[in-house]
């Protein structure tokens, strides 16, 4: 059992050079039964937008007022402690700007046992400890809560999660071992693991309540009141608290393995083998089942240690800032003084794509919106759809009923294109074909106001070439959306050589109000994502086509860590687009992009692709292998095809740089993060073609200095 109190932590005291200290302020508070609560507002002295994080000096301060908290119960000055935080924030767990910093497996090891040491306290104060979760509690912030006795939270807290897998680690302070045993290990694989994999998905404080994470919860214009009350009365006996998930003996013995098992074989079928922090989070759940707090707590210190020292972290982390800081302040966006403001957005076209543009529009601009197509039966069609998923949202709670009718009222659909006249910001979702963009931006250019800007979705095309007809070309900007549009969110913002910065500070504004991260790209072919796609995808088709079985080319993708295969991609996407994007690509660079004529005769088939229960492709249909004529004999090994793809990529990634489509690597980086999901252990794609050798074989150089890897042994 390790004694926390033995361990000297000096070493990991140079962490704290530049810490933001979250300082932990006591006060007594004397509750309605006579009974003296001390309550720790946690505050690190900056606004809501600096939410407190926990470094290593903040931790020793936190224990050291701990210390004095339990000298103070154990003289009877106190009957409980309580913590909360400032202002919508508990904490948002540990400073990882600091974490990155520590030097050795040893140091890392130390984090984690400083904060088994000091949260640890929570239990073992001699009083009830009460965490009053009112508002952001993520990672380190929740397990504040976990180690305390009793927990209520804020009803309108922003979110409450254990994000760590997310991030290529564990809950490494109590978290892994302690929520399992509180909520049991169905609703813990949930919090644990399943979540941080759907995108970092984090939990609504009713459903942290729901789960049993939280004992009770109180709105928002109460809650510090109606959770002292709350907890004077479980000090008198005159609250019962009652925990009806916490596992019992059967649920230890039985459902526990089994949870596990499954658990492991959906992780496996859905994202491969290569993410290491899932494995070990479940690996974790799986001991916590039985043995000891301390045991648990130890197992804790080893994986955080291996996993933060690894190079999926240092991956990572590189990903977290790129989307964290980068995202956020894109390169080259003009100044947002520039933009025209956009009153009425005119979408031009009816179908499923252009209905779902206006359904995002008016739900987040909150202003009139037009849709046309070139018959009503269409435009009515569209109009429909949008108004049924208004409804849904408004069934599910996310929109209440004067919303939606308001958002209803803003969408009209007509094929009287006169009605563009007003529009300020109008974008085309037509077929992905150059003349037919062309001759209707040309029909709208005399019906909008001059100021007006056109933007295009074109996946792949050349986006001047479109506005080669325009009298006024320079208001013609890409802004290229991801499928499905309301979910993926990137948006590359298409640069021509004669874009003015009045429509592209347009376009950033419009796509921050959308809620979307913009990148701008110069208007090369694919841009950015397509164009790294359709190299992924033609060294599938490659392997397919010299006789690889579909299964084995999957398989042999894997070690890049994609949330899918490649055929599964192309599946989700469509193959006519994916045939469309393979044109493009192999008519700008035949040398380097593969594509066959049969990918179109693919793209006819109602199913090219056969499925097991977890979504990955096994094999092609009985019609897709009569369209695959010409296969040949001599399948492809998979590390031959791994091979291909990493110096494929490197390839490419270096070109574009030199050509200048965006400024530096990290933005490429940041696209096919936000567009095409590309896993944060890989860190996008440039770290890891550095460590895999690919672009030291390419372009004899790397894309960073130095290598972004892991600290090691």
């Amino acid at each position: 059992m390790t004694n926390y109190d033995d361990i000297d932590f000096s070493p990991i005291q140079a962490l704290t050079e530049g810490e933001v200290i979250t300082h932990a302020r006591v006060r007594d508070i004397r509750l309605a039964s006579g009974k003296v609560l001390a309550l720790i507002t946690l505050d690190n002295g900056r606004d809501h937008t600096r939410p407190n994080t926990l470094g290593p000096a903040t931790m020793t301060a936190l224990g050291e007022t701990l210390d004095a908290l339990a000298a103070r119960a154990a003289a009877g000055e106190i009957d409980a402690v309580g913590i909360t935080g400032k202002q919508y924030i508990l904490a948002a767990g540990a400073d990882l700007s600091d974490i990155t910093k520590v030097g050795s497996k040893a140091n890392a090891k130390l984090v984690a046992q400083l904060g088994h040491k000091v949260f640890g306290k929570l239990e073992t104060l001699g009083v009830p400890t009460f965490a009053f979760v009112n508002g952001l509690a993520l990672g380190g912030g929740l397990e504040i809560a976990l180690n305390s006795h009793y927990r209520t939270v804020d009803a309108s807290a922003a979110a409450i999660a254990l994000p760590e897998v997310f991030l290529g680690i564990i809950p490494g302070w109590g978290g892994a071992y302690l929520l399992p045993n509180l909520i049991g290990i169905e609703n813990a694989l949930e919090v644990v693991v399943s979540n941080p994999l759907k995108q970092n998905r984090m939990l609504k404080p009713q459903q942290a309540f729901d789960l049993g994470i939280m004992d009770a919860i109180f709105p928002a214009s109460t809650f510090l009141e109606s959770s002292l009350a709350w907890a004077d009365g479980v000090l008198t006996g005159a609250t019962k608290v009652e925990r009806k998930n916490q596992p019992g003996k059967i649920e230890r013995a039985v459902k526990w393995p089994v949870a596990i098992k499954m658990a492991r074989g959906m992780l496996e079928s859905k994202i491969g083998t290569v993410p290491r922090s899932p494995y070990v989070a479940l690996d974790l759940l799986e001991k916590a089942k039985s043995g000891t707090k301390a045991e648990g707590f130890a197992r804790e210190d080893d994986a955080l240690a291996d996993l933060v020292t690894g190079d999926q972290f240092a991956a990572s982390m590189y990903a977290f800032d790129l989307v964290q800081k980068r995202a956020k302040r894109p390169v080259g966006a003009p100044d947002k003084a520039l933009a025209k403001k956009v009153t009425k957005v005119g979408i031009i076209g009816a179908g499923l794509m252009a209905s779902q543009f206006a359904l995002l529009f008016v739900r987040k601009l909150r202003v009139p919106v037009l849709i046309t197509d070139l018959d009503q039966a269409r435009v009515d069609k569209g109009v429909a759809y949008i108004h049924d998923e208004i409804g849904k949202l408004e069934a599910k709670g996310r929109l209440d009923g004067d919303t939606a009718n308001q958002l209803r009222a803003l969408v009209t659909g007509t094929t009287d294109k006169s009605l563009y006249a007003d529009c300020d910001f109008v974008i085309e979702a037509v077929f992905e074909e150059v003349g037919v963009k062309q001759a209707v931006f040309g029909e709208i250019e005399k019906i909008v106001a001059e100021d007006a800007i056109l933007a295009t979705n074109t996946s792949s095309l050349s986006v001047e070439e479109i506005g080669a007809k325009l009298a006024h070309p320079e208001r013609l900007v890409g802004f290229h959306f991801f499928n499905p549009v309301a979910v993926m969110p990137l948006v590359e913002i298409v640069k021509t050589p004669v874009t003015t910065e009045a429509a592209l500070s347009t376009a950033f504004v419009v796509a921050r109000g959308l809620g979307k991260n913009a990148v701008l790209t110069a208007d090369a072919p694919g841009f950015v994502v397509n164009r790294l796609l359709a190299k992924v995808m033609g060294e599938a088709a490659r392997a397919v086509y010299e006789g690889t079985p579909v299964a084995d080319v999957e398989k042999a993708f894997g070690p890049l860590g994609l949330p899918m295969g490649p055929f599964q991609l192309i599946d989700l996407v469509g193959w006519k687009v994916a045939a469309h994007v393979q044109d493009t690509m192999v008519r700008a660079f035949p040398d380097r992009f593969y594509a066959n004529e049969n990918f179109h005769a693919l793209a006819e088939l109602p199913e090219v692709v056969e499925k097991d229960k977890g979504g990955r492709v096994t094999g092609f249909t009985k019609a897709a292998h009569k369209a695959l004529a010409g296969v040949g004999s001599s399948p492809a090994s998979a590390e031959t095809i791994l091979r291909r793809v990493q110096d494929g990529l490197a390839t490419e990634i270096k070109l574009m740089l030199d050509e200048g489509v965006v400024p530096e690597v990290e933005d490429i980086d940041l696209c096919l993060i936000l567009g095409a999901g590309w896993p944060f252990i890989d860190g996008g794609a440039s770290p890891y073609l550095d460590r895999e050798g690919a672009s030291e074989r390419t372009f004899g150089d790397t894309f960073h200095h130095p290598v972004i890897r892991g600290i090691g042994g």
